[in-house]
């Protein structure tokens, strides 16, 4: 079942927004997203909260001091998703900058599964033989990893930003805004955050040692591109410091100065770096960075944002691209399964899937289009080829995914094999056999924390648009603000009469509505069939460029016939 709900909005508050100079259309959006002030809204890179308030910053950054003083060894052990991918090479590019001895290594996902195991560590001494090894997005769960690279002589700096488990490694520092003790205000930075803020404290504590009294020191911000596309990429809240990072990320990529991997990355699916939106960094450049990590080696990727070659960069993303393509692919006959298995099943609060024949890399894409299908926690399972399964889940907004499966692990202790995580997205192993096992006790849980409404769909929209702010300049606008997780793009919700339709590209219908006398052009993707005379729908103000010329353009995102 699905209902259309309105974001409330205070008046007040955009009232107040409007006198400080808002237009009434952007007063009311933003007061209906919690903004209250238009210091909330400010371009400043001051704003950023400092780096010193970030628990062991300092600490760790003089670490790092010492190390690159000492010619230490470095060494990043990277995780295989693009906020890893990114985290990374902001680490690599930031601490090479200072002068360090810095080499990475990211696990093989199919080989060596997620974090800093012991293997891994056993992997970094033999090949890369470092004295230090850095985490990024990664390490807070990594007792056993940890405690391996102490007993071989390597010290561990983690610095993570997934929520901890009862106990904590016992690392040289930790930095990861969600530990225990640490009140840094932004609990939602994603790994490429932390991994910017450590080179932030770094670049602090350098200054303070007068290694930059007579030579010019490395600009940070020419990283704020990564940082802006793993954020958003990771699906992380962006509050007012990430909206920050990601804003200024994008106005690098918009004029012109995106690293060459980047530029790649938009070139290889068509589109304008220079036009660069917090969409295209999630559902553009972040999935063809993703699809190294889902189908081969993340390594790939890293080379792409680490080169500044750009016919080198170039060429890496389109192998990226064509990954992608597979990735597709392979998603597309997982899903057609999956909803055959499901198909005649009355589905309960939960849906644990399994089969042998699915890709691990993908399991986790597959669970967000069935939570996104079906309206409910859901997980699924491929084979790891060692006796377990691996398990990605995603979740609907009233079930904390990580809690309950923490609750899950202290009713049955020998169940999980390993998990961790955020509220909305997790990971676990279990062994082979413990596949039943997991549904009943996953779903059991489910239903102690959930209601039948929190299983109802909610489509939340900003309401009807008057006629007269439906322009191509709000659109505009639209397109230059940071949207995304936590702060959604607005969507409206109408009545039209369907004027005429066609269908473009086999599968997406282009349409012309009419709103009173106005005729607005519309597209509804992924529907082929024919819509009725009227219609009610939710949709998104966009401006499309095409042939040189920008008009107005909805986009549906979902209808009804009107009553």
């Amino acid at each position: 079942m699905t209902g259309i709900v309105t974001r409330p909005v205070d008046a007040a508050i955009a009232d107040r927004l409007a006198d400080a100079g808002l237009s009434p259309f952007f007063a009311r959006i933003y007061a209906a997203r919690g903004i209250s002030s238009p210091a909330q809204l400010e371009a400043d890179i001051k704003r950023l909260i400092p780096p010193e308030q970030l628990l062991n910053a300092r600490k760790m950054a003089a670490l790092l001091a010492d190390a690159i003083t000492e010619h230490k060894k470095l060494l990043i052990v990277a995780d295989y998703d693009a906020d890893g991918a990114t985290a990374c090479a902001v680490g690599l590019r930031a601490l090479r900058g200072f002068g360090a001895n810095v080499d990475y290594l990211v696990p093989n996902r199919f080989e060596y599964g997620y974090g800093l195991t012991p293997e891994i560590v056993k992997l970094a001494s033999a090949e890369k033989n470092p004295d230090i090894l850095i985490t990024v997005d990664n390490g807070i769960a990594s007792i056993d990893g940890v405690a391996e690279a102490n007993r071989l002589g390597m010290k561990v700096l983690v610095t993570d930003h997934h929520l901890p488990g009862d106990a904590l490694p016992e690392a040289w520092c930790i930095i990861n805004p969600n530990q225990p003790g640490c009140t840094f205000p932004s609990k939602s930075l994603a790994g490429v955050g932390v991994m910017f803020y450590l080179m932030l404290a770094l670049r602090a504590e350098l200054r303070k040692r007068g290694t930059y009294s007579d030579k010019p020191e490395p600009n940070l911000g020419a990283l704020l591109d990564l940082v802006a596309l793993g954020t958003v990429a990771d699906v992380v809240k962006l509050d007012d410091n990430n909206r920050l990072l990601v804003q200024h990320g994008l106005q690098r990529m918009r004029s012109g100065r995106a690293h060459a991997g980047i530029t790649a990355l938009f070139n290889a699916a068509g589109r304008d770096v220079r036009r660069a939106g917090a969409y295209d960094l999630g559902f553009v450049a972040g999935p063809r960075l993703n699809a190294a990590g889902r189908l081969t080696d993340m390594s790939l990727g890293i080379e792409c944002l680490t080169t500044d070659d750009p016919i080198r960069a170039a060429n890496i993303a389109r192998q990226l691209d064509q990954l992608n393509r597979q990735r597709r692919d392979i998603e597309a006959d997982m899903q057609e399964s999956a909803l055959a298995s499901v198909e005649n099943v009355e589905p309960g609060y939960t849906l644990s899937l399994f089969d042998p024949q699915w890709h691990q890399g993908v399991i986790g894409i597959l669970a967000s289009r069935l939570r996104e299908r079906f309206h409910r926690p859901t997980f699924a399972f491929a084979t790891a080829g060692n006796g377990e399964l691996k398990g990605s889940g995603r979740s609907i907004n009233a079930l904390h995914l990580r809690d309950a499966l923490d609750l899950v692990s202290k009713r049955h202790p020998d169940l999980i094999l390993r998990f961790g995580g955020h509220a909305a997205a997790a990971g676990l192993s279990l062994s082979e056999h413990a596949f039943e096992k997991f549904s009943i006790a996953f779903e059991a849980v489910a239903r102690e924390l959930l209601t039948p409404g929190d299983l109802d769909r909610e489509l939340v929209t900003d309401g009807s648009l008057p006629p007269e702010e439906m322009t191509l300049a709000n659109a505009s606008a639209l397109a230059d603000a940071v949207w995304g997780q936590g702060f959604p793009e607005p969507r409206f919700y109408d009545r039209f009469e369907v004027a005429s339709q066609r269908v473009v590209g086999e599968r997406h219908l282009k349409i012309r509505l009419r709103r009173g006398k106005a005729l607005i052009d519309a597209m509804l993707f992924g529907h082929a069939d024919p819509l009725p005379g009227a219609i009610e729908a939710t949709y998104r103000l966009t401006a499309n460029h095409f042939n040189g010329a920008t008009t107005l353009q909805l986009i549906l995102d979902h209808w009804l016939p009107a009553g």
